[in-house]
């Protein structure tokens, strides 16, 4: 059973960068595919994107295509979330999810693993 730690969020300015690390303890992390969600206030978990456990491939949601990149480090138990030339609208708790030798999936339920989850604030 693996656990989740975020960490990297913060505030920022419109057009800036941010990157968030999610450090896995518990499981082998190698086998499970990762994947980053995002809530707003008053919204639904949205999708932002996942890295494929078996072969590293990413899918991203279309909001965040060309500007986020989700990569891992299995020597570290660690995935990342590089976010740049960030909007105020991607402002939320962004947490990291894991889903043991999973398919790439956009859905929350198909994660078993959640983290606690990182502020991210984008000002204008």
């Amino acid at each position: 059973q693996v656990q989740l730690v975020e960490s990297g969020g913060g505030s920022v300015q419109a057009g800036g960068s941010l990157r968030l690390s999610c450090a896995a303890s518990g499981g082998i992390f190698s086998r499970y595919t990762m994947a980053w969600f995002r809530q707003a206030p008053g919204k639904e978990r949205d999708f932002v994107g996942s890295i494929n456990w078996r072969d590293a491939e990413t899918d991203y949601a279309d909001s965040v295509k060309g500007r986020f990149t989700i990569s891992r480090d299995n020597a570290k138990n660690t995935v990342y979330l590089q976010m740049n030339s960030l909007k105020p609208e991607d402002s939320a708790v962004y947490y990291c999810a894991a889903d043991w030798l999973g398919a790439s999936a956009t859905e929350a339920a198909t994660y078993g693993y959640w983290g606690q989850g990182t502020q991210v604030t984008v000002s204008s």
